[in-house]
């Protein structure tokens, strides 16, 4: 959680550089313009694989063996942390305006997943459509970044307003989905067991 703060802290600093660097088209290009530019994308192109591989992805086994040395499973802890602590921190700057208000976003996600990770997921797992809202809701910010690091502002509520509306009517689906026998559409997962 102290790395995502820091993160965060530096990335806000940075957003504040708003002296132009360059120019493109009669258009000053900043490091805060750049910075959200590369975030927006970063967002982009993970949820898009993220998408692509729930739904058309291949799904791994659990029999797969492989060998890992303690210096390999040290480096891939530390790059999923600093990939998960990118994603939260930048979709954190691209919902609020306000540092406070991303600090204790990203101090209250971290407490939320700490203690309710397990139902959470148990909850996401078993509706796959949600999965795919939330990755949606990727996809929108990474836009709204994008938007705003080449000097186009979107205003905020709008993107609230899309993501509270499409949560509304995806709750509204489960709820009639649960009165049907019909099967939900199932994702393709990293691992199986063996017995799947």
């Amino acid at each position: 959680m102290v790395s995502r703060i820091l993160l965060l802290l530096s990335l806000s600093w940075l957003t504040q550089l708003t002296n132009p660097l360059f120019q493109v088209m009669n258009h000053d290009i900043t490091a805060r313009g750049l910075i959200l530019a590369i975030g927006g994308l970063f967002l982009l192109a993970k949820s898009t694989f993220e998408i692509h591989d729930k739904l058309e992805g291949e799904e791994g086994h659990a029999s797969t063996r492989t060998s890992a040395t303690l210096a390999g499973v040290v480096v891939q802890i530390m790059v999923l942390d600093i990939i998960f602590s990118l994603d939260s921190v930048i979709t954190a700057v691209g919902m609020a305006n306000e540092l406070f208000i991303m600090i204790a976003a990203v101090v209250i996600a971290v407490i939320i997943m700490m203690y309710a990770s397990g139902p959470i997921s148990d909850f996401v797992n078993h509706r796959p459509t949600l999965k795919i809202l939330a990755l949606s809701f990727l996809l929108l910010i990474g836009v709204s970044l994008l938007a705003e690091g080449i000097g186009f502002h979107i205003p905020k509520g709008y993107i609230y307003f899309a993501m509270g509306f499409s949560f509304f009517v995806e709750m509204l689906n489960i709820r009639l989905l649960q009165k049907t026998t019909t099967e939900p559409v199932r994702l393709r997962q990293p691992y199986l067991d063996q017995e799947s």
